[in-house]
């Protein structure tokens, strides 16, 4: 059987998410993202085009290192105005019954007590069909906003994280047995007392009694994914990580960095194979290539260069140069701003602004069903990808094209579903039947056993490493 494609619609709850300035489109409902009615048609969407699920990216705080302030960011919406993304996942799931869903959440500034019981009331209400993408946060003001003067150190921010999700682990795989909730009318007994227990977990960073408020859901433990690049975040991942965005520029460099996190898997006791993969792509399609570049050139022209510079966190206005000046004539040998750290210093600056303009890297097909279906099935065969974040030109014109053009093309090669697994969870999807929660190699399944729930922690060996966004 060929490789079947994982697909996910990428979402924010927010006017522009990462396709800078296209909001303006007249056919986007982006500036509906305030409404539960615009969640609702997407999810009912999705689900009829049997995507795997949704996955809401998140920040909270602001991009204001462009131009030495906010005010870019939010005359462009460029992530502000930005919504809960947890608050619209009941919504959308009270209108389907397969579709997954996908939420971020960060580690490093809300205690890890109150994010358990959400997650695990989402697990509930969506039948175990929730996955949480585990960040740190990068953004100074996020820092600023929960009441630290910067950012955590990077590094330091994964030891953080590594210990949330110990606690995490604690609540929703030891503080209820499996068998702990009896109801029992004729006894009056809901649950047994014996079977539900204090977690008393206590360091320097984290003090949590519980028990786990929450009775345990299918999954227990939400699909765990996670975007990484840096070395800490790797290890991170090979510990944690059921699910991975990554990324490269070739086939090579993709498989290189796969492997590598197999690796750690591997060294912290988990089968390797224990991991999906993910990039976030861009297709554009239609029927013909003529309404490929019209398309294309529709899009380019809405472009905006001012939001994709907020984006990178830009300490230079590239703007105010001519477009045939060189990066190394303007850019500090120190910058910082994570869109330019990497940069060659030979780049002119149209060069590198034309680059920023529709993230044509490796996995950024524009063409025809047959052509888009032929680059997909190298991405999974080549590449060695499991799966796609679908990047959103329009809302909901991305998600319509895939699904009517390239789905059915997809499946005359059976790279994709016919359709869902009825009462499977979003595990399960990705797992297989019989695997609705994490596996017993995993870090997090020591805590079953009551026994460990007291234990010290093994802490994360993490080396120094510079930050890498992917």
């Amino acid at each position: 059987m060929p490789k079947q494609l994982h697909v996910n619609l990428f979402e924010m709850n927010c006017v522009s998410h990462i396709i800078h300035g296209l909001w303006v489109h007249p056919d986007n409902n982006r500036h509906r993202f305030n409404d539960i009615e615009y969640w609702i048609e997407l999810a009912k969407l999705l689900e009829a085009g049997t995507f795997d699920g949704v996955f809401i990216a998140d920040v909270i705080g602001t991009y204001d290192q462009f131009r030495q302030g906010p005010e870019t960011a939010i005359r462009e919406g460029m992530q502000i105005p930005s919504n809960d993304p947890l608050l619209i996942i009941p919504a959308m799931a009270s209108v389907t019954k397969n579709l997954g869903f996908g939420v971020t959440f960060s580690t490093s500034y809300e205690p890890p007590f109150a994010f358990a019981r959400r997650m695990s009331t989402l697990d509930h209400l969506t039948k175990g069909r929730v996955a949480w993408n585990i960040v740190t946060s990068y953004l100074p003001n996020a820092a600023r906003n929960f009441g630290l003067d910067d950012e955590i150190p990077h590094d330091q921010r994964y030891q953080l994280a590594d210990e949330y999700l110990d606690v995490l682990y604690k609540l929703w795989e030891g503080s209820w047995d499996d068998d702990a909730v009896q109801v029992d009318r004729k006894n009056r007994i809901y649950a047994d007392p014996a079977k539900v227990r204090y977690i008393n977990h206590v360091s320097n960073n984290y003090k949590v009694a519980g028990p786990h408020l929450c009775e345990p859901s299918r999954q227990r433990t939400p699909l765990l994914f996670q975007a990484t690049g840096s070395s800490a975040g790797i290890e991170f991942a090979g510990r944690h990580a059921e699910a991975i965005f990554t990324g490269g520029s070739s086939a090579e460099e993709v498989q290189r960095n796969i492997n590598g996190i197999r690796e750690k898997a591997k060294a912290h006791g988990r089968d390797p194979a224990g991991i999906k993969f993910f990039v976030g792509a861009s297709v554009i399609v239609a029927p013909t290539n003529e309404e490929v570049e019209e398309k294309l050139k529709t899009f380019h022209e809405l472009h905006s260069v001012d939001a994709a510079l907020v984006h990178l966190q830009s300490s230079v206005d590239l703007t105010l140069y001519p477009r045939e000046t060189k990066l190394k004539e303007i850019i500090p040998e120190n910058d910082q701003s994570w869109g330019l750290r990497w940069a060659d210093s030979e780049e002119t600056v149209g060069g590198l602004l034309d680059k920023f303009r529709f993230r044509q890297d490796r996995f950024f097909v524009a063409g025809t069903p047959t052509h888009v279906a032929d680059t997909i099935e190298k991405w999974l065969d080549e590449d060695g990808i499991d799966g796609i974040n679908l990047i959103q030109y329009l809302s909901y014109g991305t998600a319509k094209d895939f699904i009517e053009l390239v789905v059915p093309e997809l499946r005359r090669r059976g790279r994709f579903r016919e359709k869902y697994a009825d009462g499977e969870t979003l595990r399960e999807r990705f797992f297989g039947q019989g695997h609705a929660r994490l596996p017993d190699d995993h870090y997090a399944a020591r805590y079953r056993n009551p026994e460990n729930l007291h234990a010290a922690s093994e802490p994360l060996p993490l080396a120094q490493s510079r930050e890498v966004k992917v």
